[in-house]
């Protein structure tokens, strides 16, 4: 079990005040790692969850689809923290459009919140893991890094992006000791799927289809990102893990 332990690890997750970037910021902390959380606006409850265990936790507000907050908060955290160990690419946004009649404006912040900003900040935070020859580097990814959906072409075009741009910074940053993977999540009761869960139907519809027989919640991602950012995945490079309860397997 020590392959898991991430004692000493020193982890950024982005988006992490609530939803899955919440279970996963907590799923790295029970494992060991101290944790810088970068969103935008401070999560003042996990905050004390986390230093409750023992471990340190800090936070930093952003807005992840403005580049030169982008480049201000990574440097921050290299400045005050030294470099990392873990990073966290979660933070993302969702808007809902016809592709006919989609807004450019909004078009424009998905794919900078959603893909711009995970490269920049994997750019920014691999420099020293280069340097030190170790790092790991976990993208979030979605059902939709591999299928359509609908209404979704911007968040479709981001997400299957993100799988390409990890196998991208996999096949370069490999030599260098850093592994880069990805998590595709399935439906899980969070915000972003405040609409579908709204819906008796949609949300019924949508559980019948999943062969374990239920959404996910934000702790069926605990042990893949802890899998992903321990040594247990040091021959894993370039993969997107879907955890979707079978979703893509039916």
């Amino acid at each position: 079990m020590n392959l898991f332990d991430l004692k000493g690890k020193r982890a950024v997750v982005t988006g992490a005040s609530r939803g899955l970037g919440h279970g996963m910021a907590l799923a790295l902390a029970e494992a060991g790692a101290d944790l810088v959380c970068i969103q935008k606006s401070y999560p003042h409850n996990l905050v004390n969850t986390i230093q409750a265990m023992g471990r340190e936790c800090r936070c930093v507000t952003a807005d992840l689809s403005q580049e030169n907050e982008i480049r201000h908060v990574a440097e921050q955290v290299l400045d005050s923290w030294g470099p990392i160990d873990i990073l966290v690419n979660n933070a993302g946004i969702q808007r809902l459009h016809w592709a006919i009649e989609f807004p450019e404006s909004d078009w424009d912040a998905i794919l900078n919140v959603n893909l711009k900003a995970v490269f920049m900040l994997s750019q920014i935070f691999a420099k020293p893991m280069i340097s030190r020859k170790y790092g790991k580097i976990v993208n979030i990814g979605s059902l939709l890094t591999f299928q359509g959906g609908l209404k979704a072409s911007a968040y479709a075009a981001s997400k299957g992006a993100i799988g390409q741009l990890t196998k991208a910074l996999a096949n370069e940053w490999g030599p260098y000791g850093i592994n880069v993977n990805a998590i595709a999540p399935g439906y899980m009761t969070t915000d972003m799927n405040a609409n579908l869960i709204a819906s008796e139907t949609n949300y019924r519809e949508i559980r019948n289809r999943i062969p374990i027989g239920r959404w996910g919640t934000e702790d069926d991602l605990a042990g893949a990102v802890i899998f992903l950012s321990s040594a247990a995945s040091d021959y894993v490079q370039g993969q997107i893990l879907a955890v979707d309860g079978g979703w893509l397997g039916r």
